[in-house]
């Protein structure tokens, strides 16, 4: 099958896939009880970084470690630069709570730790990827406190719209299918995209970065489009945030502890500094942290930042 089709069916089955795993995770957590809190803070963000774990998982079962790698510095980057740009550019964001700084923090930490332990044995070993998990674990965990403590503050319970229950088998063919989706979806992109690489005589880590990392970065574009459009800018940055959090913790926690990731050294020399410097970008046009506004000039600044990473990364 011709690799541009296959690289765009890989897309499509990892979009559709991530798409229903939320939904049929969320009808399952709802039959065994499970308040909407939970569902909402592990549920659903598990949902939104399936594409990446499933393509970091089959790049690295592939021998494609710079890949593994790329697909999460490329998002992560592209998260902030790209996404919130534009998002920024079509609505202005505003930020309502000062506790956003916190998940900036926990963010820059996910990323220096990242820098360290790569830089020190140049390999994410599994010890390194089991630290990932238990601070993953840690930094859930404060986040069901804190959403325990403002719900009782505004007495509100639901973190995510009512789902109406569909018939348990339906549920879980959905939630098969959303799987297989996922499984394919990934193999698919990984080797379309290994493909395409050699013939450009283009590195692994370049389509990874680039190709790769913008098409498993769709879900937290339109998510966050779509919380701009209603005006739920606090929604828009912590999605954004929060994805890069997961994004390092869990996916290179996840696929480190699999498999020890040996590391480009151009991660260590451009791609890790990027992605540390863009998010002192946001944090610079987040300030005041309550009330700031991330504006359409601040947008295109980040967008063309991202613009200037890409054009560098080819030439």
């Amino acid at each position: 099958m011709n690799d541009y089709l296959l690289l765009l069916l890989g897309f499509i089955f990892l979009f559709i896939g991530g798409h229903l795993l939320i939904f049929s995770s969320v009808q399952i957590a709802r039959r065994f009880r499970i308040s909407d809190m939970v569902i909402g803070i592990t549920v659903v963000a598990f949902g939104t970084s399936a594409p990446e774990l499933f393509v970091s998982l089959k790049a690295v079962f592939a021998g494609s470690a710079d890949i593994s790698i790329s697909n999460v510095i490329g998002s992560n980057i592209a998260n902030i630069a790209l996404v919130l740009g534009l998002v920024a550019i079509v609505y202005p964001l505003r930020v309502k709570k000062q506790s956003v700084w916190i998940d900036w923090g926990v963010m820059m930490i996910a990323s220096l730790l990242l820098y360290f332990f790569s830089w020190n044995n140049d390999r994410l070993d599994h010890w390194e990827g089991v630290v990932f998990l238990v601070l993953l674990g840690s930094y859930m965990s404060w986040l069901l406190y804190d959403t325990k403590v403002s719900q009782k503050k505004s007495n509100k319970s639901n973190l995510i719209p009512e789902v109406k229950q569909k018939p348990l088998f339906w549920v879980l063919v959905i939630f098969v299918v959303s799987v297989a989706g996922l499984y394919f979806g990934s193999a698919w992109l990984v080797t379309s995209a290994r493909s395409i690489a050699l013939s450009f005589g283009i590195s692994e880590r370049v389509v990874g970065i680039t190709v790769i990392a913008f098409g498993t970065s769709v879900p937290e574009l339109v998510t966050s489009l779509l919380a701009a459009i209603r005006k739920n800018t606090d929604i828009s940055i912590g999605n954004i945030i929060g994805s890069n959090i997961f994004n390092i913790f869990a996916i290179l926690g996840i696929t480190s502890v699999v498999q020890p990731l040996n590391v480009n050294m151009s991660f260590l020399s451009w791609d890790y500094p990027w992605m540390i410097g863009i998010a002192i970008v946001l944090l610079i046009w987040m300030i005041p942290l309550k009330n700031g506004v991330i504006n359409r000039w601040k947008g295109g600044v980040l967008v063309g930042l991202y613009i200037y990473y890409i054009y560098k990364l080819f030439v």
